[in-house]
């Protein structure tokens, strides 16, 4: 059992020793740590914690779980020239992240036509592990928009005021599609437009309580208002990225040196390092615009229910990603490559990555609950900047393996479950149901809760779910 010692409310702390580089910090409530305590989350983290040059501390968020190599949950920092980059650390699902999208509809407009526009969804935005949808592009187009991402769009598929409200204007600059492999360009050339499987799922929700009415205003959002939450990333061809520079780091660099095969590493000035940016920067790239393929399907659905619609973004994340961001270390302003695993992005105001239009509040930040349960919509912080290395939860967090959950729960189970809640549901399997039940994951009020009070993300709304869509 790896030992932790509280410090401050809310922060735990893993002592530097033996091959660890720097301290391990967690962000939790006893009850949240007693449940990252149960499977390998502390020991992955401590394994970071050995990585070649990383600095600082390494950060544990209240929502973190066991993951491939690195833990979920889990955000490490690296000096921009001496360190290294870590696919293991960034995770298979590239840009794997979160949009919210608001409407001026009321829940009592919504809940008069509820399941036809579920259904109607659920028609027009394929689901599935390896789904096709009904866009395709060459080989030449598919490589302009991993360049340039939503920016690309504009005009058929996407508003000119989109891109402001979308992480990086909906294009990472560096992106280089020379530098994604034939078989991944492949398995993401039909699937643009498309959610997934897994946790991923789209729910349309009720904006139920407001804690902060001045940021609740600049995002767009009152109660009683209709909006619409995306979860999905970059499907196959972020996972194929992810496969081909594991692989290619491991052959280029070893693993003996590093403390888990998993966490297969390139120095970020190396030829390898520098590719595989390239590489993963076009998956984001892909991810930003594969959801906004669901966004111009959602508006194309709205409209034709509900003549009148509008839906606007409130703002596009990123969970699954590597940046380049100045914190201070020692006292000193550096630049570093932060590795985000299922980590939302939390800075506070003033910062030039914010869009301008929450320049003043701090970036928006969103956490998606289990299935049918709450979600929130925070604020950044420069609280987070100081501690977590601008970074916060990304959401509920598992509390169960997916295995388990099968095992334990069934379809009848989670089906009465959100009918007591009131919550419609469509999915293409009995397995999308299971997997991703309310049981299966931490309570995200929790997780919530811990963020507002120890200043990592503050409360801006809550988000009450009325109907889902699962793969």
């Amino acid at each position: 059992m790896v030992k932790v010692e509280r410090i401050e409310k809310y922060i735990w702390k893993i002592e530097k020793k033996g091959k660890m580089q720097v301290p391990v910090m967690i962000f939790a409530s006893e009850k949240l740590i007693d449940n990252i305590k149960k499977d390998k989350t502390l020991e992955q983290a401590e394994n970071m914690a050995m990585m070649p040059g990383v600095v600082g501390h390494v950060v544990v968020l209240q929502d973190a779980h066991q993951g491939y190599g690195a833990c979920i949950g889990g955000v490490s920092a690296y000096d921009s020239k001496k360190g290294i980059v870590s696919p293991g650390q960034i995770g298979y699902d590239i840009n794997c992240g979160v949009r919210l999208i608001a409407t001026n509809l009321s829940k009592d407009e919504f809940m008069k036509k509820r399941k036809e526009v579920t259904n109607d969804i659920m028609r027009n935005i394929p689901s599935g592990v390896g789904i096709k949808g009904e866009f395709s592009f060459s080989e030449k187009e598919l490589k302009e928009i991993l360049e340039q991402g939503v920016k690309k769009l504009i005009g058929k598929y996407a508003l000119k005021e989109d891109l402001e409200r979308i992480e990086d204007n909906g294009c990472i600059l560096g992106a280089d599609a020379s530098k994604i492999s034939g078989k991944a360009l492949g398995r993401g050339r039909n699937q643009l437009g498309t959610l997934g499987a897994g946790n991923h799922f789209l729910e349309v929700q009720e904006v139920e309580e407001i804690f902060d009415k001045k940021t609740a205003k600049v995002f767009g959002l009152k109660e009683n208002q209709i909006v619409i939450m995306l979860h999905s990333g970059s499907r196959g061809l972020g996972h194929q990225v992810a496969s081909d520079y594991i692989k290619k780091m491991e052959e280029k660099y070893g693993f003996k040196h590093l403390p888990d095969r998993e966490l297969a590493a390139a120095p970020l000035n190396s030829e390898l390092g520098k590719d595989y940016l390239g590489a993963m920067r076009a998956a984001a790239n892909f991810a930003f615009a594969n959801r906004q393929f669901m966004t111009f399907k959602l508006r194309e659905v709205f409209g034709k229910h509900f003549p009148k619609s509008k839906l606007n973004i409130v703002y596009d994340l990123a969970h699954n990603i590597a940046k380049f961001e100045k914190y201070k270390v020692n006292g000193k302003q550096v630049e570093l490559c932060v590795h985000r695993k299922g980590a939302a992005r939390s800075l506070g105001s003033g910062r030039k990555e914010i869009p301008i239009k929450y320049r003043k509040t701090g970036c928006p930040v969103l956490i998606p609950g289990s299935m049918g349960s709450y979600s929130y919509v925070l604020s950044g912080t420069k609280k987070a900047e100081e501690l977590s290395w601008g970074s916060t939860a990304h959401g509920a967090g598992r509390a169960m393996s997916r295995k388990r959950a099968m095992d334990e729960l069934t379809k009848e189970h989670v089906k009465s479950d959100l009918e007591k809640h009131d919550v419609y549901i469509e999915s293409g399997s009995v397995k999308g149901i299971v997997e991703e039940a309310r049981e299966a994951y931490k309570d995200v009020n929790e997780v919530v809760r811990v963020s507002d009070e120890l200043g990592i993300g503050k409360k801006v709304a809550r988000l009450k779910p009325l109907a889902v869509i699962k793969g």
